[in-house]
């Protein structure tokens, strides 16, 4: 039987995590901060808008831009590199959390409000409310009793 240390087993993850890493690093680019960052989004519809989150744990609020434009909605920013190696001599064991720039932009129905949009950013959650216009909400229509009555005109 074969023990393998510790020390061994540790080195050989850290390799891998090391090959993987460059292996999703854009063409060109070297460094932890060119890593490819997509930020997992959600969006619901409801009756009267549609709800759009996005994780951004670690961005900082003013680092984000949201822009809607052609009813395409954009959320951009940047999420800071938080190894810090103007700090001195540092031995990372494991950098998994990415960083750099990120953009993502979610094509909604033409019926919507685009003056009414809001947005908050709270525990790392960007929440963006778009209203649907007034017209392209659902409604109840009533079922009269009396026939209807059909102009003749034509």
């Amino acid at each position: 039987m074969y023990n393998r240390s510790l020390t061994s087993t540790l080195d050989r993850m850290l390799t891998l995590n090391r090959a993987l890493d460059e292996a999703f690093q854009a063409p060109g680019s070297h460094g932890s901060a060119a890593r490819l960052w997509v930020p997992a989004m959600d969006v619901t519809e409801h009756g009267d808008a549609y709800v759009i989150s996005a994780e951004l744990a670690g961005v900082p609020r003013d680092a984000i831009e949201l822009d809607f434009e052609r009813n395409v909605l954009t959320i951009r920013g940047t999420k800071p590199n938080t190894l810090n190696a103007e700090a001195g001599e540092m031995r990372v064991f494991t950098n998994e959390r990415v960083s750099g720039s990120f953009e993502r932009s979610l094509r909604l129905p033409e019926s919507v409000d685009a003056e009414r949009i809001s947005a908050a950013h709270a525990d790392g959650v960007l929440t963006v409310t778009v209203p649907k216009a007034q017209g392209a909400r659902a409604r109840r229509i009533e079922i009269s009793s009396e026939p209807l009555k059909v102009s003749s005109q034509g």
